[in-house]
């Protein structure tokens, strides 16, 4: 895929590829490098300028997809980066961590199923430690199954997706907050209940964006064809796309926001 250069002007609808897709179902939970098209996390497009220098930064999800961008992007930023994800994907994670260090930053590689609590509790703990203390966190792992009617969706499939989705966020944001020192920035928590200790909560919206998440089954094959055609601009996302918005939530250009959402929808605007 040709990336493109997050700073020079293009045409947001012909920046990247625009369906129709071939059908290409994986395994769960499926890897980037299997995906036609590659997508873009921003390997060779996005360019850093030192806005996270000295930063400690723990990603879940931190393999492909939204997480691997967020990954390049603060290591390109000044960051040190651990990354969580599944054992399954360690051939996607090897190639983040590959690219974290290229630019002389500490890369860490914690595979483990955000399912349990105690490997949420663990992660945390591991990350603060490795990296001498944690000032970021971005929880973006998910999980997503498409199930065509109620009928079909099982009580293990619901759990599944519920504590990766849900209790690993609540896990992992408990275990980190008390580590985390004043006025830094982490996704997706309680705002005003953790903004007197000086922490920003933030949340990034995505719409439909070109991952494994999609391919593995978290949409129909006959979606993955024309995944992207719904929003306004006709096509998927790419992760490259969604990174600026993490290091500007990031870094203390945002200082003073905290408790929002961002859209990065393609045209569909938030409610």
């Amino acid at each position: 895929m040709a990336s493109a250069d997050q700073f020079n002007m293009q045409n947001p609808l012909t920046q990247y590829p625009q369906p129709k897709f071939p059908e290409q179902p994986q395994p769960v939970p499926g890897l980037a490098s299997k995906m036609q098209p590659v997508p873009d996390h921003g390997e060779t497009s996005y360019k850093g300028t030192g806005r996270l220098n000295g930063r400690k930064a723990l990603v879940t999800g931190g393999d492909s997809g939204i997480g691997r961008a967020a990954a390049i992007a603060f290591a390109r930023e000044g960051a040190d980066v651990v990354i969580n994800y599944l054992p399954e994907e360690q051939s996607d994670a090897e190639e983040v961590i590959t690219l974290i260090e290229a630019e002389g930053r500490k890369a860490v590689a914690i595979p483990g199923d955000l399912k349990s609590e105690a490997f949420c509790k663990k992660l945390v703990e591991t990350a603060n430690d490795e990296l001498g203390g944690l000032d970021l966190l971005v929880n973006v792992a998910g999980r997503q199954k498409a199930i065509a009617d109620i009928s079909q969706l099982t009580t293990e499939q619901f759990d599944e997706t519920f504590k990766t989705n849900v209790y690993a966020l609540f896990w992992i944001c408990k275990a980190a907050v008390p580590l985390m020192p004043e006025g830094v920035a982490f996704s997706k928590a309680l705002s005003k209940q953790v903004l007197p200790k000086g922490i920003r909560v933030n949340i990034v919206a995505p719409g439909p964006f070109w991952t494994p998440l999609q391919t593995s089954g978290g949409q129909t094959q006959d979606v993955i064809t024309e995944f992207g055609s719904e929003v306004p601009m006709k096509r998927p996302g790419q992760p490259a796309e969604c990174a600026p918005i993490y290091v500007f939530l990031a870094s203390q250009e945002s200082s003073y926001i905290t408790g929002e959402s961002f859209g990065v929808t393609g045209g569909n605007t938030l409610p």
